[in-house]
C-alpha cells in the first residue's frame, strides 16, 4: 500500500483467500484492505494516539440517512454527552479532494451537527469547524486535541 502523509503506525494483517485484510481496532474485526480504508485505518490511529480521542468515542463506518439517501460515513467522534465533535470523510489517495468532497461531508453534517469537519485521502489532510450561526466552515490548521 501506498505510503501515507500521516505518522508511522502498526497494523495487524490477515490474508486469506488471497485478499489482504487489515484489523480495524474501533469495529474489532479484519476488514478487506482497500485504498480507501488504508487511508481510514492511518486516520484512526492519529486520532487515537496524537490527538487522544478514547476508542470508547469513535465510531466507524455507519449508515445514517440524508434527504431520504441510505449513505455511510467514514469516522464519527462523539462528545462524552452523546453530540457529535468530528465527522471524518476518507477518500483513497488516488480521489482528489475538491468541492464535492466538501460538499458530501457538509451534507453529512446536516443529519449529524458535528462542530468540526475532517477531510483527508491519506496525502492531504483539510479541517474545518463549523459556525453554525453563519452557516458556515472555517477552515483551521489542526483539528483540536482530545479534552475531556
Amino acid at each position: 500500500m501506498q505510503e501515507l502523509n500521516f505518522p508511522k503506525f502498526s497494523f495487524r494483517f490477515k490474508n486469506s483467500e488471497n485478499k489482504i485484510s487489515i484489523f480495524d481496532s474501533i469495529r474489532k474485526k479484519f476488514v478487506v484492505l482497500q485504498p480507501e480504508e488504508w487511508v481510514r485505518q492511518h486516520c484512526i490511529q492519529y486520532l487515537i494516539n496524537n490527538k487522544g480521542y478514547p476508542k470508547s468515542l469513535i465510531n466507524v463506518e455507519k449508515e445514517l440517512i440524508v434527504n431520504s439517501l441510505r449513505k455511510r460515513y467514514d469516522i464519527v467522534i462523539f462528545n462524552s454527552n452523546g453530540s457529535i465533535h468530528l465527522i471524518v470523510e476518507c477518500k483513497a489517495p488516488k480521489i482528489i479532494i475538491n468541492q464535492s468532497t466538501f460538499d458530501q461531508i457538509a451534507r453529512y453534517n446536516l443529519e449529524l451537527n458535528a462542530t468540526y469537519l475532517m477531510v483527508t485521502n491519506g496525502l492531504n489532510h483539510y479541517y474545518c469547524q463549523m459556525d453554525f450561526k453563519n452557516e458556515r466552515y472555517n477552515f483551521l490548521k489542526e483539528i483540536p486535541d482530545y479534552c475531556e
